[in-house]
C-alpha cells in the first residue's frame, strides 16, 4: 500500500475514534477556562482558536473564560508597579484594577474574539459587568501564616461571586455565537472587581449545569510529587483533592483551578479536566481521544 494512503486511512482512524464522543457530546455546553502558556505563544494562539470554532461546528456548546495574569503583571511592571500574589489571588488596589480591566476587557478579550472570528467562528466578547453576568462583593479580608506569624491581608479590589446570570451566555450560544468573558465582575455598588478567572469558569459551569469544565494551564496536570511529570495524576478524586490542598501538595495558582473543579463537580457538571495549554491541540486530545491527556477530578 501506497504510504500516502496509508496516511489518508490514518487520518480517518482518528475521525472513527472521535465519532462516539461527537455524538455523545452534541448538543452538550463546554466551559473552558483559557489561560497560560496557550494565550502567550501567536502559534498556540491560532491552534487554540481553531479547536474552540471545531467544537461549535460540530454540535458543541463551548464558552469561553480568559485571564490574562501575565499580560497584567507586564504592564505593571512597566508602570513601576510590583505584583503581589496571596494564594494565587493577585493584591489588587485601585490604580491596578484600572490596569486589570484595561488588560482583560481591551485588549485580551478582543484578541481572543478575533482570532475565533478569523478562524471561522462568530466570537463576541463580554466582561462579568455586562447583563450583570457576574454579581460579586469585595472578597473579605484573607487571613495567612507567614512565617509561623499570622496575618491579615486586605486583596483590595478582588470579587467573590455572589450569583451568575447566565441568561446573555445562553442566548448568545443558543443563536450560534461563541461568548469570550473576561473575569471583571460587577460589585454591590457597581465597581469593577478582579475575579479569578479559574473561579469563574468553575461557577459558570456550575451555573450552566455544563457537561465538561477544562481548565488549560502550564503543565501537564496535577503531580503526586511535586514538580515531577512522572507522577502525573490521571484521575484525582474531589475529596482527594481537597486533602492535598489542605496539606500543600496542591498550592500557588494550581489552588483556585482546583477549587474551580470542585464547586463544577458540586453543582453536577459531569466531568471537569485540567490539561497542559503547551499542548498542540490539547483541547480536541482531551475531549475525541480514548486516552485522553491531564488531570480529571472527579
Amino acid at each position: 500500500m501506497h504510504k500516502s494512503v496509508e496516511t489518508f486511512i490514518a487520518k480517518a482512524e482518528v475521525l472513527i475514534e472521535a465519532l462516539p464522543y461527537i455524538r455523545n457530546f452534541a448538543g452538550k455546553t463546554f466551559v473552558i477556562k483559557y489561560g497560560g502558556q496557550a494565550m502567550v505563544s501567536a502559534e498556540m494562539k491560532n491552534l487554540v482558536a481553531q479547536d474552540l470554532v471545531l467544537l461549535k461546528f460540530i454540535g458543541i456548546n463551548p464558552i469561553i473564560v480568559h485571564g490574562g495574569g501575565k499580560e497584567i503583571t507586564i504592564l505593571m511592571e512597566k508602570l513601576g508597579k510590583e505584583a503581589s500574589f496571596v494564594n494565587g489571588l493577585r493584591v489588587t488596589d485601585q490604580e491596578t484594577m484600572e490596569l486589570v480591566e484595561m488588560v482583560l476587557v481591551g485588549k485580551v478579550n478582543k484578541e481572543i474574539v478575533s482570532l475565533l472570528n478569523k478562524h471561522g467562528g462568530k466570537a463576541v466578547g463580554l466582561s462579568g459587568k455586562d447583563s450583570n453576568l457576574l454579581a460579586c462583593r469585595r472578597k473579605l479580608p484573607l487571613k495567612i501564616d507567614e512565617n509561623g506569624a499570622e496575618q491579615i491581608v486586605d486583596l483590595g479590589y478582588v470579587g467573590d461571586i455572589l450569583k451568575i446570570n447566565p441568561e446573555v451566555i445562553q442566548t448568545l450560544s443558543g443563536n450560534g455565537y461563541i461568548p469570550v468573558i473576561s473575569s471583571v465582575g460587577a460589585g454591590t455598588e457597581g465597581e469593577s472587581l478582579n475575579v479569578n478567572a479559574d473561579h469563574v469558569a468553575g461557577e459558570l459551569a456550575a451555573a450552566l449545569q455544563a457537561e465538561k469544565l477544562i481548565v488549560l494551564t502550564d503543565v501537564e496536570g496535577i503531580f503526586a510529587q511535586e514538580d515531577d511529570p512522572d507522577t502525573l495524576i490521571s484521575t484525582l478524586s474531589r475529596r482527594k483533592a481537597q486533602e492535598m490542598i489542605i496539606s500543600g501538595e496542591i498550592s500557588a495558582g494550581m489552588i483556585p483551578k482546583v477549587e474551580a473543579c470542585i464547586r463544577a463537580l458540586n453543582n453536577d457538571v459531569a466531568r471537569t479536566h485540567i490539561i497542559d495549554g503547551r499542548l498542540s491541540h490539547s483541547i480536541l486530545l482531551e475531549i475525541f481521544t480514548d486516552k485522553g491527556i491531564g488531570t480529571m477530578v472527579v
